[in-house]
């Protein structure tokens, strides 16, 4: 068989990683050799790519990966999906197979529901499908919560075709609803363990009565929310107590202008003197956790990204590094969309929330251990909800791994970002 070590993106930037990190300048130079790394060795593996190499491993092949045609990797799959039975799309479409399978292997991203479907339709056990969702996509895993994710994880983890799928999800459709909201606040990792234990699709469904509600209702992770929530509290803290770290500077400064210009004051006794410096210092402001808003804790994480002429961050979409962070950016919107339960957490969230906090700890002064630290305090949570560990073939899970690694982590990310706007 074909040696297709250069199909192994997790080890190939495992060593690109090291090589940059173990670069004898790297101290010195951090923000830089981050971010040649991140332009020269880093970029984003398409879904295509992902999809085309499982086919090959699972089709045996001898020949050189790179010279097979697209076209046979098409071939296959219309092939695989005519044999089990698979139609084109979960819903009905005029769209030909043949198309969508080249659409599938070439594009950047899919949906999730694409990604189930070529379970169907390629015969993946419920591992292939998980790697497809969590390793390749970066989302979270099957949803525990989401009927629908549930009877397909149902249905490939017992190998039962396309065919059964369909019957069962009519069948759940049918089904009267029995709301269960204690149901529905249990931990992701509960919910999960719930299911695993189902022997028979009868107890299946009875189950997933329990999750049948009106659609109004938002199916919001409670565990990824709990970790969020921690997080965010933890970031402005760390935001707090860095505003008056600032008061206290110019509170310093007030005070010593003050000493000076009534330093030769024969006017003033020494108790008028003490008393106007006592009352300085009791006007400086003490910042709480509670007053900082989304805004605040933005300006910090984003605080490499310029301002544009209307005074707000400018966009990603001006920066070198556009396609690596895409979507990535923690907003002050998207945090207050989070907090109102308008929008869902994703794992770039909690990744991101997580970096900042651990780069605001003082109490770690080795860069080893807080590599170690950020590393798997992360994947600690991730597993947590369902997200899956760190992944260093993702360019921006890899630039927070630098980052981690450097004297002052916030300050290399914040110079990589200016740095990529600077070169745009």
């Amino acid at each position: 068989m074909y040696e297709y070590g250069s199909l192994d993106f997790t080890l190939r930037s495992e060593e690109n990683f090291y090589e940059a990190a173990d670069l004898e300048s790297f101290r010195d130079q951090d923000a830089d050799i981050i971010y040649a790394h991140l332009v020269k060795q880093m970029r984003l593996i398409p879904f295509g790519d992902y999809l085309r190499r499982y086919i090959y491993m699972q089709a045996g092949y001898d020949d050189n990966f790179e010279q097979i045609d697209l076209r046979e990797f098409q071939t296959i799959i219309v092939e695989a999906f005519r044999e089990s039975g698979t139609p084109p799309s979960f819903t009905p479409t005029t769209a030909k197979l043949s198309t969508l399978a080249k659409n599938w292997l070439t594009q950047n991203s899919v949906s999730r529901s694409v990604i189930f479907l070529l379970g169907f339709g390629l015969g993946m056990t419920v591992a292939d499908v998980s790697t497809f969702l969590v390793n390749v996509q970066r989302e979270r895993d099957f949803d525990f919560k989401d009927p629908f994710e549930i009877i397909c994880w149902y249905c490939l983890k017992n190998r039962l075709n396309y065919h059964s799928f369909n019957e069962m999800w009519s069948e759940y459709q049918s089904l009267e609803p029995a709301d269960d909201d204690d149901f529905l606040s249990n931990r992701t990792m509960g919910i999960r363990d719930n299911f695993f234990n189902v022997k028979d699709k009868d107890t299946l469904m009875e189950m997933l009565r329990r999750l049948k509600f009106s659609k109004a209702h938002r199916r919001i992770s409670v565990t990824a929310k709990k970790y969020f929530d921690e997080l965010y509290l933890s970031a402005r803290e760390a935001v707090a107590k860095q505003f008056n770290l600032d008061e206290e500077e110019r509170t310093k400064a007030k005070v010593t202008e003050y000493l000076d210009r009534t330093e030769n004051s024969e006017r003033l006794s020494r108790e008028e003197k003490l008393s106007a410096v006592a009352r300085i210092r009791n006007e400086q402001r003490v910042w709480a956790a509670d007053e900082i808003t989304e805004g605040d804790v933005e300006k910090f994480i984003c605080c490499g990204v310029p301002m544009d002429s209307n005074g707000n961050l400018k966009k990603f979409s001006a920066s070198t590094l556009a396609k690596h962070f895409s979507s990535k950016r923690l907003s002050r919107q998207h945090l207050r969309e989070i907090n109102q339960g308008k929008a869902d957490i994703d794992r770039f969230d909690l990744i991101t929330l997580n970096f900042f906090v651990i780069s605001q700890d003082d109490s770690i002064t080795n860069n080893q251990k807080r590599f170690s630290a950020f590393l798997d305090s992360t994947n600690e949570i991730l597993n947590a909800c369902a997200m899956g560990e760190l992944y260093i073939a993702n360019p921006y899970e890899c630039f927070l791994l630098l980052c981690s690694l450097s004297d002052y982590p916030l300050g290399a990310y914040a110079d990589v970002l200016e740095k990529s706007f600077e070169e745009e």
